[in-house]
């Protein structure tokens, strides 16, 4: 049986590949710093249609490297990051519209294309937030027991694994009863 100090570890890349965490760490930033200058462009030079143009595409790319960032970082499924991918995919397809309508094709024309990109955009944007709040709901933790709970009774130098259900364990312990009522009701 693990000690207290081995079941309660607090290093945080014991199931994940810390190069995984770093990339995830690195991609999130970049992507928030993009969001910053585009902020910081608009600010600064927002009258001009080029910081416009270069602020909605740094923007529009720093949105879904975040997304991208939250599931590299997380333990997620194979699925679920190909759903993110997805939909990053199309929200840079999304940009790409962007950067070639805008400004002469933006709006106030008759083939005006801020409709069509907004959707692209915005469907791929809700794509890759549906999947990470798919990864993020999912997220368990080590300690949960989903559903069981597995204790091992030493008794006499034999050890026994005995699987309870979360109800169960809950009857068990909840009572006040003291170690031999618990180890007589799992034996049960």
């Amino acid at each position: 049986m693990p000690s207290l100090d081995e079941a309660y570890d607090r290093d945080r890349f014991t199931e994940r590949d810390p190069r995984r965490v770093a990339g995830g760490l690195c991609l999130g930033a970049a992507g928030a710093l993009a969001v910053l200058a585009a902020i910081i462009l608009v600010a600064v030079a927002g009258d001009t249609t080029l910081a416009k143009a270069q602020s909605g595409v740094l923007a529009g790319l720093g949105v879904p490297a975040m997304f991208l960032a939250v599931v590299l970082v997380l333990p997620a499924s194979t699925r679920t990051r190909l759903g993110v991918v997805a939909g990053s995919v199309l929200s840079v397809a999304g940009v790409w519209l962007f950067w070639q309508a805008y400004p002469m094709r933006w709006t106030r024309t008759a083939d005006s294309m801020a409709f069509e990109t907004v959707m692209v955009y915005g469907l791929g944007g809700a794509v890759a937030l549906w999947f990470v709040f798919s990864a993020v709901a999912s997220f368990r933790r080590r300690n949960n027991p989903q559903g069981t709970v597995e204790l091992e009774v030493v008794r006499q130098g034999e050890t026994k694994t005995v699987e309870v259900s979360r109800d169960r364990y809950r009857r068990i312990v909840s009572d006040g009863g003291d170690a031999s009522d618990v180890i007589r009701e799992l034996e049960e």
